[in-house]
């Protein structure tokens, strides 16, 4: 995902996504590389990082309007090498990044490589799901529940059971009204055109073969529907003419 955003950040033109950060944080290698890398113009390339890109430009922007309406806790999902915290623009919002311990660790010798500097706004939440929940990871990082706040859930919907997915959008719909979320996932096959079908067996291919395969499909009327049940008012789903996944925007009942 970060050598894709670094790839949009040197390939496309206009940017959907402009992020300083993209290039230095993969590291000088990884940049060198795919600066010659002869497949970063085929057209799965150019439709997977376009996807890419665009999803995280819409939660940025779904979080702007957020922070206008008066949010200011931020929760990163499955952070990765996401590079939001180090270029908020917003002086009161308050990044919490939420992921494996040692994924968090690997993160930061990253960033120090980078010499990419972690501002005072920035919460790491180290949270192993095997042990604890997101509820509990998120407060002992100084999370307020009692706030409303903008969550981002980026790559990640996919990979999990049904179980798990629906449990962490529980716990943010019964946050304070104004709380929302934006996040992405896969759409059920059979609701597919053939070309999107070819988009997705590769892609399913590629993260099957990394040891993280799909798991997880949606009718998109559906999980609305489902959403509805759990407290969310307010549904907006963008579909995607060459990726097959799709983004949601929801916010709990009580949101304008």
């Amino acid at each position: 995902m970060a050598v894709r955003r670094a790839a949009h950040q040197l390939f496309d033109q206009p940017r959907v996504l402009d992020d300083p950060l993209a290039l230095p944080i993969i590291g000088t290698a990884a940049a060198e590389k795919l600066r010659t890398s002869p497949g970063t113009q085929s057209s799965i390339a150019r439709a997977f990082r376009a996807f890419m890109a665009v999803r995280s430009r819409y939660a940025e922007d779904q979080l702007a309007q957020a922070v206008e309406r008066g949010t200011r806790q931020y929760v990163v999902l499955g952070a990765g090498l996401d590079t939001f915290a180090y270029r908020n623009p917003y002086r009161d919002l308050r990044v919490f990044e939420v992921d494996h311990p040692a994924t968090q660790e690997w993160k930061r010798g990253r960033l120090q490589a980078a010499r990419i500097a972690v501002p005072s706004s920035m919460i790491y939440s180290a949270v192993d799901f095997e042990r604890q929940t997101l509820a509990s990871g998120l407060e002992q990082s100084g999370f307020d529940p009692k706030l409303p706040a903008f969550f981002s859930w980026l790559g990640v919907v996919p990979y999990l059971t049904r179980e798990s997915c629906m449990a962490t959008l529980s716990y943010i719909a019964k946050l304070p009204a104004e709380t929302g979320v934006a996040f992405d996932f896969a759409v059920d096959p059979k609701l597919l055109g053939l070309r999107q079908r070819l988009a997705l067996y590769v892609l399913s291919q590629r993260v099957a073969a990394a040891g993280e395969p799909f798991q997880l499909f949606f009718r998109p009327s559906g999980l609305v529907e489902e959403l509805k049940a759990l407290g969310f008012a307010r549904t907006e789903i963008l579909g995607a003419q060459e990726s097959t996944p799709a983004i949601s925007a929801i916010e709990p009942t009580g949101c304008a």
